[in-house]
């Protein structure tokens, strides 16, 4: 019997190694490592997250309780991959060319994996080929943008047409952030969705697959 709330203890004050311990013991007690997934580590995150959106914690929490999470899935990964997978999505993210800030980017790439997703991350300053060929070979169903200067914002739009040009538009869900970005803006560029923050990207990405 998985204990969620001690995952949730463990996992929200970032101790890494007390949240692979529960892993490791839910596993040798029979449990399936989907089981830990979704009964132990998902929820204590999504809890994490829910706190983080309704201002009771702030990105350093965030942070630790993240870094706690990849801990967990350290144990489980290897054997999901050897199972039926039982991540959510893949999703391929990255900052935009010209643009070196990542902290963002990586708090977003946490949050989607706290939510079950497979995350691919190219880094920072990322060509639109760049995205598009990580679309095509990580047959990606989302793709992540971001960007914290406005003069590189121009670069979500091009990516966006590479996608179409390379027939993979229709394939994929385009979300985009950063600071100088709006919904307005994620509209123009025919963009699917605009998370706000990393929490926001976790519940904006739910719902793009789920229509």
């Amino acid at each position: 019997m998985i204990d969620a709330e001690k995952f949730y203890e463990a996992l929200s004050q970032g101790e890494t190694e007390e949240v692979k311990r529960l892993a490791q013991a839910a596993l040798a007690a029979g449990d399936t490592a989907a089981e830990v997934l979704k009964v132990g580590l998902l929820p204590s995150m999504e809890r994490v997250g829910v706190k983080f959106k309704n201002g009771e914690i702030y990105i350093p929490e965030v942070l630790i309780a993240a870094r706690a999470m990849q801990g967990g899935m350290s144990i489980l990964k290897p054997i999901l991959a050897k199972s039926e997978s039982v991540l959510a999505a893949r999703i391929v993210i990255g900052t935009v060319k010209g643009d070196l800030h990542d902290i963002g980017k990586n708090l977003v790439a946490m949050m989607l994996e706290g939510g079950g997703f497979e995350v691919v991350d190219l880094g920072v300053d990322v060509a639109g080929d760049k995205f598009v060929e990580a679309v095509r070979q990580h047959r990606a169903q989302v793709l992540g943008m971001s960007t914290l200067l406005t003069t590189t914002m121009g670069e979500m739009k091009r990516t966006v047409e590479a996608l179409r040009e390379a027939g993979l538009r229709d394939k994929v869900k385009v979300v985009v952030g950063g600071a100088p970005v709006t919904e307005r803006f994620a509209g123009e560029i025919g963009a699917d969705g605009y998370a706000a923050d990393a929490a926001t990207a976790v519940d904006v990405v739910k719902s793009l697959l789920a229509t």
